[in-house]
Parts: C-alpha cells; sequence; structure tokens
C-alpha cells in the first residue's frame, strides 16, 4: 500500500490534510468578487487564469470565529471531479507522506460543526492532522 500525499494547512490552532492529488495550486489571497445570494461561508469568485473560481470561507463553513487575512493567508485551489474551488486557509504549512494505515476513523465526536466533514484523522509524531472530506465540503456548491 503505498504512503498518501498530503498538503497540510492550519485553520485557527488545529492542522488539516487534503491529499495532494485534489489540490491544483496555492496562491495568495487575492480580490474576490462577492456574488449575491449565495450562502455566507461562500465569500465569492476570483478569476484565476481566466477560470471563474467559487472561494470558500473554511473557517466560516466550520462555523469558527472569523479572521482578518494576514500575510501568510492561502488560496488552495482544490478540485473533485468538474468543480473547482478555492479555500481560504490561515496557513499552508507543508507536504507530508502518510502511510495510508496511519489513519484512523474520524473521531465519534458530538456537536462540532467540522465533524461531517472529516475523512479521518492521522496522528503524526506529536501533531494530530484532521484528513478532510472534500466532496462533502464541496457537495452545497
Amino acid at each position: 500500500m503505498e504512503d498518501l500525499k498530503l498538503i497540510v494547512f492550519q485553520l485557527v490552532d488545529k492542522e488539516y490534510a487534503i491529499p495532494v492529488n485534489q489540490v491544483r495550486s496555492i496562491e495568495k489571497l487575492q480580490y474576490i468578487t462577492r456574488v449575491p445570494g449565495m450562502p455566507s461561508y461562500v465569500r465569492g469568485v476570483i478569476n484565476l487564469r481566466g477560470v471563474v473560481t467559487p472561494i470558500i470561507d473554511l473557517r466560516s463553513r466550520f462555523g469558527l470565529s472569523s479572521s482578518d487575512s494576514s500575510e501568510s493567508t492561502r488560496l488552495i485551489i482544490v478540485g473533485s471531479e468538474d468543480k473547482e474551488v478555492g479555500l481560504i486557509v490561515d496557513s499552508a504549512n507543508d507536504v507530508l507522506d502518510v502511510a495510508r494505515e496511519m489513519i484512523e476513523p474520524p473521531p465519534q465526536v458530538v456537536g462540532i460543526m467540522e465533524a461531517e466533514y472529516i475523512g479521518g484523522v492521522v496522528k503524526q509524531n506529536k501533531r494530530l492532522l484532521i484528513l478532510l472530506h472534500l466532496d462533502k465540503i464541496l457537495e452545497s456548491i
């Protein structure tokens, strides 16, 4: 069984991860055009190399406190099937190789907004990475 390559990023004080094969690029935050009538967690759209890409504020999507963007704020452009969206994250930290057997099922935690979006957790050294289930995050867009 081959390792899984993950992009690790930060939201508030937690580290999240998504498989590299679902990431198209990582960009600096740019001007986002608001779109009326969208859910509150959809910030708007950007024109990324000629492609209009919806932008999701993951903090808002997960019910976390919002914050002003900083120099380390990034857009992770992800795609699944025919959808491509940008996820606003506090920072994109690194790329890790994780053995698939290190991925544990998500904990049965009640009352966490992001619980339905969690595909598993990875414990590596002293780090706990929350592996996101991208399709669940994208399905309502």
